[in-house]
């Protein structure tokens, strides 16, 4: 019968069946392009996973859909197959994309039903076959397709997948296989106390991202060879998420109250993963080789430690830190050194940073071993093919299980190669990846139930027994490098270190310094290639750093005030206020006080309490020092002194104060009052004296002389 179509969609149909047919089907824009209008082919189902006997009834099943704008008719499905098994896993790649000739052996060429498919109807289709119809026979990864051909016999699509078939004498080496899962997310929290982005508490929710893995955790509890990697800043966030906290965005602060989410999302993967590995990255998933190659070193070893603390807190639980996967499964010897000296012993590549050292026949172990500054580290390379399979983007129909067939035939392929001893092969999925949690889940099980697969933990992998496959060196190029941190960037976060460095220095008593945690968040791998985006985080940091600076100060010692030293010694009190709260045992600080004179000849600086030795001031709290000093002139003045608390290695805290102080030089002064008051006295004692002496004589002087008198008796 001859389709009934107009010459234009006739001509149309013979160019998309050239596109299909030429091209292969991982194509880029222009078969995309084509694709769009070709009618449509999907493969719905395919059981059983792994036919184990040669009778065994495979069923392959799908359905057709017109996606044009003209009726169809007399279309022709057909099940394309070979009866060998590939010989590599590059001929599967190959076959997949379309580069290789299709199977030419075909089997139960039949038209679709019903005859005539109007635009936008579907028709369904089903093949049923044994391993032994087939013509196979051995255990191997076989090639199946299913093509939809014009009444002219033209192909109008083709979907390519596998069959793998096992036999149930074979007898192979089981292949371990570790598949990582992480949760990672990016920075919500600038300081401790501030959310930048109100994006966190949406992803927790079902059908979310965040949500989605925890979803996958909860699924997952039983599933063996899982290993989970989580950034225990995303499980911080979170955590302050769950309390009341403060949102600013677009210059606004927002108070908000405890969000219930939070805590449950939280807690679901607190009893998730409660029994299965888990390893953290370094607090905030820092980029790693970018502060290798921009000198801010010590942070790495602050971030590890970190994870160990948080991750206990918010999981309840021990978790690995001393297994560490860069950015990308990317690193270079200086981040390799970085890492080996804060702790970590393995490390988990991608395969173009550790690739073999020849074309490898076969699939080589995930272990080998690097030499570290700090000696060996164990390096374990993720499987590039298995990686992309597990985070594959399945929102499509019928992707994920073609994606999860691909699993089974790339995983019976690397067991079906000839080789003597057992290997462990690792997949894993891109760091932010937002995963289908049935797709996921379905893979765990499938992976659990393959007869050639053995679980395995990321923590059990060793370097094998045997002589390991050769590796090439460690393969870190220039573009890898730029894609890192920018130096700029880095340059504005040292800035900032340097200067919460010092809050740190004065802190006592605290297990993590004050300001490392938003440090590490700043130096996030999640702001590569977003600048921008981490700008208002580094504003936020440098304002609640100078904040915190502040309040630690020097009262009382305006430049206006005029402090007055009477006589040539005396003191000066000096007050030191810890402004940071009453809560003790976070805001305790340790500070020196250097106090100096800009005129040493007139006023001199004696020996004082926190001038060599610290004092310690609790939240909330004052201190106040009195500091002596000496006038060197009789003649007075005033001097200027500055003042400047330190750090106890003497570094300078915060901005110096100046004080005025007068000097009157009293003491020389009263002695001369004094001198002069006696020598004024001791004139008027003498003159009164003399004066005295003077008025006696005169006195003497003038007054006549008494005569005597007759005896009794006698006349005059």
């Amino acid at each position: 019968m001859i389709n009934k179509a107009t010459p234009l969609a006739v001509l149309t149909t013979t160019l998309l069946l050239l596109a299909a047919v030429v091209l292969p089907a991982t194509a880029d824009a222009r078969t995309a392009a084509v694709s769009r209008q070709a009618p449509q082919l999907m493969v719905e189902a395919i059981s059983p996973d792994v036919p184990r006997e040669p009778t065994t009834e495979i069923n392959v099943s799908g359905s057709f859909t017109n996606t044009g704008t003209e009726a169809l008719t007399n279309l022709r499905i057909r099940l394309r197959y070979s009866s060998q098994p590939f010989a590599r896993r590059a001929d599967m790649q190959a076959y997949q994309n379309g580069e290789v000739p299709q199977p030419t052996a075909w089997r139960d060429q039949s038209y679709l039903q019903p005859p005539s498919l109007a635009p936008s109807a579907k028709a369904p289709w089903k093949f049923v076959f044994t391993p032994q119809q087939l013509g196979i026979s051995r255990f191997g990864v076989y090639p199946v397709a299913i093509e939809v051909l014009d009444p002219l016999g033209q192909q109008l699509a083709i979907q390519r997948t596998f069959v793998s078939y096992m036999p149930k004498d074979a007898a192979v080496p089981r292949t371990r296989l570790a598949m990582v899962l992480p949760i990672v997310d990016q920075p919500r929290r600038a300081d401790d106390r501030t959310f930048l982005s109100d994006g966190l508490s949406a992803s927790l929710t079902g059908g979310k991202r965040l949500g989605n893995l925890l979803k996958i955790a909860q699924s997952t509890t039983s599933s063996k060879g899982l290993t989970w990697v989580v950034d225990p800043a995303l499980l911080d966030d979170v955590r302050a998420l769950g309390q009341a906290h403060t949102i600013e965005t677009k210059g606004k602060s927002e108070n908000r109250p405890a969000n219930a989410a939070a805590n449950a999302w939280l807690d679901g993967l607190r009893t998730a993963l409660a029994k299965p590995p888990v390893v953290a990255t370094p607090y905030g998933d820092p980029d790693v080789t970018a502060l290798a190659h921009n000198g801010v070193d010590s942070i790495v070893g602050t971030g590890i430690a970190a994870a160990r603390i948080v991750a206990k807190e918010t999981l309840g639980r021990d978790v690995l830190t001393d297994v560490n996967w860069p950015v990308n499964g990317l690193l270079d010897y200086d981040g390799l050194d970085l890492l080996a000296t804060g702790g970590v012993r393995s490390v988990l590549l991608s395969e173009p940073n550790l690739p073999p050292a020849t074309s490898p026949i076969t699939t080589p172990d995930a272990s080998a071993t690097l030499q570290s500054v700090d000696g060996p580290v164990t390096a374990l390379v993720a499987d590039t093919a298995l990686s992309e399979i597990v985070g594959a983007e399945t929102s499509l129909p019928g992707v994920a299980l073609l994606s999860r067939q691909r699993f089974i035939a790339e995983t019976a392929m690397i067991s079906s190669e000839p080789v003597t001893t057992a290997r462990t092969v690792i997949a894993v999925p891109p760091r932010r990846w937002d995963p289908d949690p049935a797709y996921v889940t379905g893979l765990a099980k499938t992976a659990a139930s393959l007869p050639w697969l053995a679980p395995a933990t990321l923590g059990a992998i060793k370097p094998g027994k045997g002589a390991p496959a050769p590796r090439a060196d460690i393969t870190y190029t220039d573009q890898d490098r730029r894609k890192e941190l920018g130096k700029p960037y880095m340059t504005s976060v040292k800035r900032v270190g340097t200067r919460a460095d010092l809050t740190a220095a004065v802190t006592t008593d605290q297990d993590i310094d004050v300001f490392d945690l938003a440090l590490l968040r700043l130096a996030s791998s999640a702001w590569r290639d977003r600048d921008d985006a981490a700008r208002p985080y580094i504003k936020r940091i440098a304002s609640a750093v100078d904040e915190r600076t502040g309040k630690i100060s020097i009262t009382g010692t305006e430049q206006s005030q005029i402090r007055t030293l009477a006589g040539k010694n005396g003191e000066v009190p000096i007050t030191v206020h810890n402004g940071l709260g009453q809560d003790v045992d976070a805001n305790e600080v340790t500070v020196r006080l250097k106090v100096t004179s800009d005129q040493p000849g007139v006023l001199r600086i004696e020996n004082y309490e926190a001038q060599n030795e610290s004092i310690t001031i609790r939240g909330g709290q004052n201190r106040t020092i009195r500091v002596p000093m000496t006038a060197m002139t009789t003649s007075g003045g005033q001097t200027t002194v500055a003042v400047q608390l330190t750090t106890e290695d003497g570094r300078k805290y915060g901005r110096p104060v100046e004080l005025t102080v007068r000097t009157t030089g009293y003491t020389g002064i009263a002695l001369v009052i004094v001198g002069a008051a006696l020598l004024v006295m001791l004139a008027a004692v003498v003159m009164r004296v003399l004066r005295r002496r003077g008025n006696r004589r005169t006195s003497a002087a003038t007054v006549p002389p008494r005569r005597a008198s007759a005896p009794a008796g006698t006349e005059s």
